[in-house]
């Protein structure tokens, strides 16, 4: 498989459960060079770079300069793990196709910040994350996969959070590792997985305890 870049902005969890789960991540990028991520790569013997958006005029020089970064280590994919920086548009064009993102709710609900807060308000009644590749439109893209769970009466936004977070470390893995095994196909906002049973177990819902 050939390596990922993963780009963070605080703790990385998710790039975390891609390295633990075996894949080739071959390097961290922040744009906060007091990232907690980025001492996770180093443990781990993962390049880790920094791109200080506070460096730059602007968000399109920004972007620039985060683009030549990402590909001075030539991924076959780019993997936003919590990367809190909205995207210009030649960003995303030039990553096209190879650009995933991770988002802590059922989208399209909820797109951008405060998701499980806004799910406790609308009273929904299942919340989870969705992996899909980027566009130039705020979280919105081809999904890959999503995983959910259950919102219980007595839930804050912080007991919610943590029960999606432990969805997201399964189901990011999981739609990494189809890309790199090249068994995803896109057509439009429609993804297909060659032998649809594994996409089917990531949708699982927990049971409610």
């Amino acid at each position: 498989m050939s390596g990922i870049v993963t780009l963070i902005s605080g703790r990385g969890s998710n790039m975390q459960a891609l390295i633990e789960a075996g894949l080739p991540v071959a390097a961290v990028i922040s744009n906060r060079p007091d990232a907690r991520g980025l001492d996770t790569a180093r443990a781990h013997g993962i390049a880790a770079d920094v791109v200080d958006h506070k460096a730059f005029p602007n968000r399109e020089a920004f972007d620039a300069a985060l683009l030549e970064r990402v590909l001075s280590y030539r991924p076959s994919l780019v993997v936003l793990a919590g990367f809190m920086r909205v995207l210009t548009s030649g960003f995303v064009q030039a990553l096209s196709g190879r650009l995933m993102n991770i988002h802590p709710s059922l989208l399209p609900a909820f797109p951008g910040l405060d998701t499980h807060q806004r799910a406790l308000d609308a009273g929904v009644k299942l919340h989870g994350c969705t992996v899909h590749f980027v566009t130039e439109d705020l979280d919105h893209g081809p999904v890959v996969a999503q995983a959910a769970v259950p919102v219980l009466d007595e839930d804050t936004a912080g007991t919610l959070a943590a029960r999606v977070l432990e969805q997201e470390h399964r189901l990011l893995p999981a739609a990494v590792r189809w890309f790199l095994e090249d068994r995803l196909e896109v057509q439009g906002l429609r993804v297909t997985l060659r032998g649809g049973a594994l996409l089917a177990s990531a949708l699982r819902v927990p049971e409610v305890p």
